[in-house]
């Protein structure tokens, strides 16, 4: 099946996705002020409370393949699964990157904060 918009268009639709100051984040940020924001570190957290060895990762439910709220998409399939394919298993190194240094992860979903 085919995209139903033009490549201009889906161009500019994915670029308004945003990384940064997503609702999830700004609610856990009101939450939890001891966490630094998105420090720059290895697998990129969202939060990270040094002190305590803990990085906080708030995964969509889209990008990380949440088990309820994924919903595969119907146009350039192969694309987008190996897209969602490489980001599990790169969660998954991050995860055991940070487990074998004697960190704690906390991966939250989106939809927790929804």
């Amino acid at each position: 099946m085919s995209d139903n918009i033009t490549k201009k268009q889906r161009s500019y639709c994915m670029s308004r996705i945003r990384n940064k100051n997503t609702y999830p984040e700004i609610s856990f940020k009101k939450i939890f002020k001891g966490f630094k924001y998105q420090p720059k570190m290895f697998g990129h957290p969202d939060f990270v409370d040094k002190k305590n060895k803990t990085v906080v990762f708030i995964d969509g439910c889209f990008w990380h393949k949440c088990s309820k709220h994924f919903k595969r998409p119907k146009t350039n399939m192969a694309y987008w699964d190996e897209k969602i394919r490489k980001n599990v298993i790169r969660d998954k190194k991050v995860n055991s990157e940070y487990k074998n240094k004697g960190w704690k992860v906390v991966r939250l979903w989106e939809h927790h904060f929804r």
